[in-house]
């Protein structure tokens, strides 16, 4: 079921004669990474996966629920739901409906949901339907995009977009009119002593 190449040198045993366990398939082991061949049909991801390993959700897997977590998470079957990693790679039949959090994203499949990264790619296979805030952002010929781009930082907040408020001048106040005579200038109070009769 597995191949494996050249056996390498025999190591010596412990005190105690107990055999070496052997690592998972997917995980190396301390010290035999360099010795272990790569799988022939594992998906060669365009950056290198942390040393930690990568996390595969295989192309024949659904999953309902939320994923967290701070791996490297490489999705080729389906989520309904968000999804917050270290670094994340969608493959062409994957598929994610949720918003999308991460260092670095590399989407080759689809997500329907908000995206946000420090470094974000879309593959020409990509089909992205939400906004998408990233410092760094390429999309290659042929990815679908439909959404905002919003270029920041993924924690900061992002406010919805005010609408312009056009400037209200108002007029100066008029100066108060001067008072008028309600009489005609002929018929103002005479000021001078009345005469006085005896």
């Amino acid at each position: 079921m597995f191949n494996k190449a050249k056996s390498p040198a025999p190591q010596p045993r412990s005190a105690s004669n107990t055999p070496p366990i052997p690592p998972l398939p997917d995980l190396p082991a301390p010290g035999n990474a360099a010795r272990q061949a790569a799988p022939a049909a594992a998906p060669t991801p365009s950056a290198a996966p942390s040393a930690r390993g990568l996390s595969t959700l295989s192309s024949d897997l659904q999953f309902e629920g939320n994923v967290t977590g701070t791996g490297d998470l490489q999705i080729d079957g389906q989520i309904r739901g968000d999804v917050r990693v270290g670094r994340l790679i969608v493959g062409e039949t994957g598929a994610i409906e949720g918003n999308v959090s991460a260092d670095y994203i590399e989407v080759r499949g689809r997500i329907v949901g908000g995206v946000a990264g420090k470094q974000v790619k879309l593959i020409s296979t990509a089909y992205v339907d939400g906004d998408i805030t990233a410092e760094q952002l390429s999309i290659d010929i042929g990815a679908y995009f439909q959404g905002r781009c919003i270029q920041g930082r993924r924690d900061a907040p992002v406010a919805a977009p005010q609408p312009v408020q056009q400037p209200t001048f108002t007029a100066p106040a008029a100066p108060s009119p001067l008072p008028q005579a309600s009489e005609p200038l002929a018929q103002m109070i005479d000021l001078r002593p009345a005469q006085v009769r005896a």
